[in-house]
């Protein structure tokens, strides 16, 4: 499967990011205000977003193109940099009126204790540049993926599908908010359980919640919709049939960027030309290890491996 993965060329396009971590200890409490105070003993950064579902790509042994808009700032040049050391492909549009969206994490004892966002969406100019830059790069892909983080840089984001499936390109689509129709078309969404009560509202029991699936699946036009359920899998939706992934057996530390290892799972599979069961089924495997690292992580081709024998998946319509 390795030599298989490795001649996998995945387009991502997305929100990029740059995720910073503080990591300290808590002695007192601040006289000032009633807040813990850290101190800070070191720090790390790592990209985010888009950029972890390209770096994820190549950790699981397939090569990634990665399409988006920064500033033209220091966080921009330190995400580079992290990108060229994790062997992403990069191709980011600079657009000079915003600033690159960083996440500030501060870490006491283990436990987020605060978050600070920096973000403005892109210009249409910055977006047109990156639009002219899909087109060219697409062709060259096996197959493409559209993460979106709800920061601006997919505002044009059926368009981008429109193009991807006229160039016979398989689209897997990672959502945010509300409006699912701006992803009709694509072969495959992949929301977890929150992004989809936010689509189609709540559910009774487990029988309307794949009547919602199906009805959203179809509705779209999508070849296939798959759930992520945390500790209860994934179910993944085509016409006719529902599979379920049960979720494997690990300890839950963290499921921030949890997704962006799935969706990265099934692109390298789905690019190499694996049937959808065994797909879901690494990316499930996948995912499992990415719950037990902290924060934006990366999971290896052979930690899948070591961790494979997959728990059977169950047909249920």
């Amino acid at each position: 499967m390795r030599e298989a993965l490795a001649a996998v060329n995945v387009l991502v396009v997305g929100d990029v990011m740059l995720d910073e971590y503080w990591f300290g200890d808590v002695r007192r409490i601040s006289p000032e205000a009633p807040v813990p105070i850290v101190h800070v003993s070191r720090s790390d950064e790592r990209p985010g977003g888009a950029a972890n579902v390209a770096r994820n790509v190549v950790s699981l042994g397939a090569q990634v193109t990665l399409l988006s808009v920064v500033g033209a700032d220091g966080t921009a040049d330190r995400l580079r940099a992290a990108l060229d050391a994790a062997g992403v492909r990069h191709q980011l549009s600079i657009d000079p009126n915003i600033r690159t969206t960083l996440k500030l994490r501060l870490i006491g004892q283990n436990q987020q204790l605060l978050r600070v966002d920096f973000e403005e969406p892109p210009s249409r100019e910055s977006l047109a540049a990156k639009r002219a830059d899909f087109e060219a790069l697409v062709n060259a892909a096996d197959v493409v993926v559209l993460s979106d983080y709800g920061k601006g840089a997919l505002h044009h984001i059926t368009d981008l599908i429109a193009i991807a499936r006229h160039h016979g390109k398989a689209v897997l689509v990672d959502p945010k908010g509300r409006d699912y129709q701006r992803y009709a078309g694509a072969t495959v969404v992949t929301p977890n359980r929150s992004e989809f009560s936010d689509a189609v509202g709540g559910w009774k029991d487990a029988e309307e919640m794949d009547d919602k699936a199906e009805m959203l699946r179809a509705s779209l036009g999508l070849d296939a919709l798959l759930l992520t359920m945390s500790d209860q899998g994934m179910k993944l939706y085509r016409h006719g049939h529902t599979l379920h992934q049960p979720a494997r057996a690990s300890e839950v530390f963290d499921v921030s960027g949890a997704g962006d290892t799935v969706i990265a799972g099934m692109a390298v599979m789905l690019g190499s030309g694996q049937s959808w069961e065994d797909a879901v089924a690494f990316a499930n495997t996948a995912a499992g290890i990415a719950v037990g690292k902290l924060g934006t992580s990366i999971v290896a081709f052979d930690e899948v491996m070591n961790a494979r024998s997959p728990l059977p998946a169950r047909e249920v319509g």
